[in-house]
């Protein structure tokens, strides 16, 4: 008989759990709950080693100690997230409560740094995966090698935690097997513009900018690994022959880093005669009007871009390498090309003062995007603004609750409390213009659009 894996999101709020993207989805206007995309892959490599794989998103609901009972799994494994570390550790002690011979694996951002001493003080956690989690899960499930010789792996020796090394990231990621997308529900997964089922493909990992508060380099590297377009095309064309999907999210840490990749995954995709629409991710210096426009063509409908500050003293003072003007140009170009765009902030950084904050809200408001996100600044474990934090800052942070919404630091000029304030004040400023109302309203195309932009507002007015 077959063993069994039980892979999990556990009972929390809403998140997007990716590790560099650790954040609640309740106020994200056009980002619905994701699917969790990290333990499809897992599952994927789960069943290649001839396991019967199981995933659950218990934050959607659904009932952990029945699965437990029910599924019976020799292994469990927990997505674990920064702002809910300590409720989402606690589903190892209720695994082996009712299967005490099983084995729990723990995997995500926060143990890159703090890894030890969680496996230490949880008894019931068997194992730690840090770094890419699928090469290193693969070898668990296959028993043939202890676990001082499995890389990327922390344990326990008696009563020593160890470590077995840094694994090296995944080069070729062709290589992976597919999402195992016929584990869950894909209907769960909506676009909030139309109600059309969407998923999310993961073109590319890794990412040479660093900057301050972003884990994307911490999890994924330095070095930009492309997937190939023949290989993306060939997970987009099985999404929509066996669960007609033809709305994604192409998930990478920067979607059109390499020039010449884009392009030809561009032309590829206009050559396939497929028709889907999709969305990304974008720096505010790797596009311009040309690009835009064969986005368009291929049938790119959304981008977001980080922009972080409107303050140019900010932006280089975090490593952003971008200029205002990069974000202007880049901007313009793909409203040139009907691109709808969301575009991010960050408050309260170390250095923000009054007169930063507010050259931040005038120019979200400046750039008049279609939609904007506000956040706080969260200094999560293994970015360089945590490690700033402990060094220069002298803070220790232990509570991520309500990370990206409520300040968990102060700066040198703002306390917490003005902080939110400023961050309150950002999303009125931009959101109840009546001029941005009435843009939006000409622009609504479905009755589940109108529900969708109704809800995000009431939400602005009732929580700001």
């Amino acid at each position: 008989m077959a063993k069994k894996i039980l892979l999990i999101y556990p009972k929390s709020p809403v998140m997007n759990r990716e590790d560099r993207c650790q954040q609640p989805t309740k106020e994200l206007l056009v980002i619905p709950p994701l699917p969790p995309t990290d333990l499809l892959y897992l599952a994927a490599i789960s069943e290649k080693e001839g396991l019967e794989a199981y995933i659950r998103d218990y934050s959607l609901g659904g009932n952990f100690e029945k699965d437990l009972e029910e599924i019976h799994p020799d292994y469990l494994l927990a997505n674990i997230a920064t702002p809910t570390l300590n409720s989402d550790l606690k589903c190892f002690d209720i695994a082996k409560k009712i299967l005490p011979k099983i084995i729990t694996i723990a995997k995500g951002a926060i143990f890159l740094t703090k890894n030890s001493e969680i496996l230490l003080k949880n008894k019931a956690l068997t194992y730690i995966i840090s770094g890419e989690a699928e090469e290193t899960l693969s070898e668990i499930l296959k028993g043939e090698k202890e676990p001082k010789d499995i890389l990327g792996l922390w344990y326990k020796d008696g009563f020593v935690v160890k470590f077995s090394g840094v694994r090296p990231f995944i080069e070729n990621l062709d290589e992976l097997p597919f999402p195992a997308r016929h584990l869950i529900d894909n209907t769960i997964y909506r676009r909030p513009d139309n109600n059309k089922v969407q998923a999310v493909i993961k073109v590319s990992r890794g990412c040479p900018h660093h900057c301050f508060f972003c884990l994307a380099t911490p999890t994924s590297g330095r070095k930009v690994r492309m997937r190939s377009p023949e290989n993306i095309l060939s997970e987009i064309r099985e999404c929509m022959n066996k669960y007609g999907i033809k709305n994604f999210i192409f998930w990478s840490d920067i979607f059109n880093y390499d020039r010449e990749w884009t392009v030809n995954f561009c032309e590829k995709i206009i050559k396939s005669g497929l028709k889907f629409t999709w969305s990304a991710n974008t720096r505010a210096d790797t596009a311009d009007e040309k690009m835009a426009k064969l986005m368009y063509k291929a049938g790119c409908r959304l981008v977001s871009i980080g922009s972080e500050s409107g303050s140019q003293f900010i932006l280089d003072k975090i490593g952003k390498n971008i200029t205002l003007h990069d974000i202007r140009n880049t901007v313009k170009a793909f409203k040139k090309a009907h691109i709808k765009i969301y575009n991010y902030f960050v408050l309260g950084l170390p250095w923000e003062d009054e007169d930063t904050a507010n050259a931040t809200i005038n120019f979200a408001i400046e750039l008049d995007t279609d939609f904007v996100s506000f956040y706080t600044a969260t200094p999560l474990p293994g970015t360089r603004y945590y490690n700033y934090a402990i060094k220069e800052l002298q803070e220790d942070i232990e509570n991520y609750t309500n990370a990206y919404y409520e300040p968990v630091l102060k700066t040198y000029s703002l306390s917490k409390e003005r902080i939110m304030e400023l961050h309150k004040k950002a999303v009125k400023s931009y959101y109840l213009r009546p001029l941005y109302i009435l843009k939006m309203l000409t622009k609504i195309r479905s009755l589940y659009e109108i529900k969708s932009y109704f809800l995000a507002g009431l939400n602005i007015l009732l929580n700001r």
